[in-house]
């Protein structure tokens, strides 16, 4: 896995599509519990790895809260969600003690990750050095722990969690079946493929409905 820090923009270097997530050991928190979690524990399953500035801030609950009202989404899929900051364990489990209207986290249920080494902010390039904060970083880690979409967002701008899902969808059918996803495939669309053959009668039927 690449350790060049995303650019001041937080843009993540093109190379960790298709690495293998290095091997970690971290504290999470979940149901109340702290728990061990490594990277032996993502194997032979999907992983949502989502980035987060600090808790106790103003838009990432929102998106975490987001995330725990699609967590049955995710499930279905059987992708494991998982939030991640340099926060302490600490202050994970006072931040889910605080209510919603009060910028807090109460009922989330997916596990939470106190990255306060930034071994994982830098290991996937969403470290921001001088603020010692990570950016809007989500990886998406197939069942052999291999990264096969990331996205970084500055500071400012939260995450659309339905495309989440559409590129969850869409990693699992490429998976299954030899076919390419167009532009905003979703399940039951048309896919290009395999071969020539598909790629031309995916075009040709475009070409007939203009």
């Amino acid at each position: 896995m690449p350790r060049d820090t995303a650019d001041r923009n937080g843009t993540a270097p093109l190379t960790i599509i298709g690495s293998r997530s290095p091997e970690f050991s971290v504290q999470a928190i979940v149901g109340g519990k702290i728990v061990n979690l490594t990277s032996l524990d993502l194997l032979d399953r999907y992983a949502l790895l989502f980035f987060y500035p600090n808790d106790f801030s103003i838009v990432c609950p929102t998106e975490l809260m987001a995330l725990q009202h699609a967590l049955p989404e995710f499930e279905q899929r059987s992708v494991e969600v998982i939030g991640i900051s340099v926060d302490s364990i600490e202050a994970h489990q006072a931040w889910l003690l605080q209510p919603e209207s009060d910028h807090g986290i109460s009922g989330v249920t997916f596990k939470l990750v106190s990255d306060v080494r930034k071994e994982l902010a830098r290991a996937f390039c969403v470290l921001d050095e001088d603020a010692g904060i990570c950016h809007r970083g989500v990886f998406l880690l197939d069942r052999d722990s291999l990264v096969v979409y990331g996205a970084v967002n500055n500071l400012d701008v939260g995450r659309n969690i339905e495309e989440l899902l559409r590129i969850v969808d869409a990693a699992q059918h490429t998976e299954q079946y030899v076919e390419w996803c167009p532009a905003d495939w979703r399940p039951g669309a048309r896919t290009i493929g395999p071969g020539q053959e598909g790629i031309m009668k995916y075009y040709g039927a475009r070409s007939a409905r203009k």
